[in-house]
């Protein structure tokens, strides 16, 4: 019996031992570490978007994209994705908040965000230094993707504004046969950045820009700018601003009599039907630059349907497909380079989901065939200009 006894127990530990040498044993010897996912445990990732205040329609639209394609992605290997949404001001004290509060949680694999490039800016920095990573699917400063600024863990699907300056600039220039033109930013990394793109290729194209102004982001009377805008003798006013300025000034505008016949144009920042609403009918004839939205796939339409049927409106701005294609872009990488164990732990490193990342080439989006740069710009940037046209932004270019 005892002889017995001792041969099973024998056969017993040896067949844990067996067992135990067959496991796969994780292990991260990632650069920058490891998010480690239990076995029934969610797989996390953080959103960073203007959700609130007078240009929260942007950043909603964003968000919107965002939940749809973890709704249309599904579990990564086996987990659920869970997503903590944080509210990015369109500030650089929104972005800079959100940033630390995404990274005061270890378990957060990567950020879509932010809206605005004003956040962007101090939020791809503490982002980068904490070995996460982020994709912006509306921030547009060339700054953000400039070799001298870039942020180590940032990549975006929007355009660059190298490309929407131009198109703006040429629209004027050789469809409208403009000549003088002038432009008003507010000082955000955005607006500035984009009114100097168009200032320097309507330059270059043979124009003459006869005002460059900058005015505060709450200002409330604008009409003593205006008059000085108008005394340099514009023909186009290019304001690629926010809601809140954009409307004022659109307004203004309308009711100075030196200005009368001036074209007004603005840009994405004003794409939403609460900047219509705020311009009123001054709004009405003037032009705004943006994203060419006229994607023609099966996906997208799936996707109008169901952002229908989920938030009971039609897009609201003009960024959710970027943000659907930034966050498929992380789900997508994620899956690919998590380890898996055998009882369905994960481990994610922080540098592979990085390099995975900026590895993107020729990836079939909603919004193009997107290849990711050293310097995080991943979009195939097309640019359209709309009218508005009875209280609606009508694409008219090209």
């Amino acid at each position: 019996m005892k002889r017995t006894f001792l041969f099973v127990l024998l056969i017993t530990l040896f067949a844990l031992v067996l067992s135990a040498c067959g496991g796969q044993a994780l292990e991260c010897e990632d650069a920058l570490g490891c998010v480690e996912v239990a076995p029934d445990d969610p797989i996390i990732i953080a959103s960073a978007l203007v959700i609130t205040g007078p240009n929260e329609q942007l950043g909603l639209d964003s968000q919107y994209g965002v939940e749809i394609a973890i709704d249309f992605y599904g579990d990564v290997l086996g987990h659920e994705v869970q997503l903590q949404p944080e509210d990015d001001g369109c500030s650089a004290e929104g972005g800079q908040t959100s940033a630390q509060k995404i990274v005061s949680n270890p378990q957060i694999v990567g950020v879509i965000g932010t809206s605005c490039s004003g956040a962007g800016v101090p939020a791809s920095k503490i982002v980068s230094d904490a070995g996460y990573i982020m994709i912006s699917p509306s921030n547009t400063s060339p700054a953000l993707t400039d070799p001298e600024t870039h942020e180590a863990g940032y990549l975006r699907t929007a355009h660059n504004d190298k490309v929407q300056g131009r198109a703006m600039a040429e629209y004027a220039y050789n469809v409208l046969g403009v000549r003088k033109a002038a432009a008003i930013h507010d000082g955000d990394p955005y607006t500035e950045g984009l009114a100097s793109v168009f200032r320097d290729s309507f330059t270059e194209l043979g124009g003459e820009i006869v005002a460059f102004e900058a005015e505060a982001p709450d200002a409330t009377n604008v009409e003593p700018l205006l008059t000085t805008v108008a005394a340099a003798g514009p023909e186009f006013i290019y304001y690629p601003v926010f809601v809140s300025l954009g409307g004022l000034i659109t307004k203004t505008a309308r009711d100075i009599d030196a200005l009368d016949g001036v074209y007004l144009a603005a840009a994405d920042g004003v794409q939403s039907p609460d900047f219509l609403e705020a311009a009123g009918s001054a709004a009405e004839g003037m032009y705004v630059s943006g994203p060419d939205l006229s994607f023609t796939n099966e996906t997208y339409d799936r996707f109008l349907s169901t952002y229908q049927e989920k938030y009971g409106t039609e897009p609201l701005s003009v960024f959710h497909a970027h943000a659907f294609d930034a966050t498929t872009l992380l789900l997508k990488a994620i899956e690919e380079v998590a380890q898996e164990g055998d009882d369905g732990t994960l481990l994610i490193g922080r540098q592979a989901l990085r390099d995975k990342l900026f590895a993107t080439s020729g990836y079939q989006g909603i919004t193009g065939t997107l290849t990711c740069n050293e310097y995080g710009d991943c979009a195939d940037p097309k640019i359209a200009v709309s009218e508005v046209k009875d209280g609606a932004f009508e694409a008219i270019w090209p």
